[in-house]
């Protein structure tokens, strides 16, 4: 999957909302909990983690690759 980013960098609260995967920014918290989320390849458990162009973010057999408008 491919992720349009418009902005200089999303958050991974803010990805994972927009995408639909979690409901609310709050969800965040127990999602991180029941997967492992892969940032470039290492795991990831901050929210706020800062996503910029480039940037793959995986899970749950899923990979997001953020990419420049």
């Amino acid at each position: 999957m491919e992720y349009k980013l418009f902005e200089e960098f999303i958050t991974l609260q803010a990805l994972l909302k927009e995408l639909g995967i979690i409901q609310s920014g709050g969800a965040i918290k127990s999602f991180l909990m029941e997967h492992q989320v892969y940032f470039n390849g290492e795991l990831e458990t901050r929210r706020g983690k800062k996503i910029y162009d480039g940037d793959i973010v995986e899970f749950a057999g899923e990979k997001i690759a953020v990419r420049k408008k």
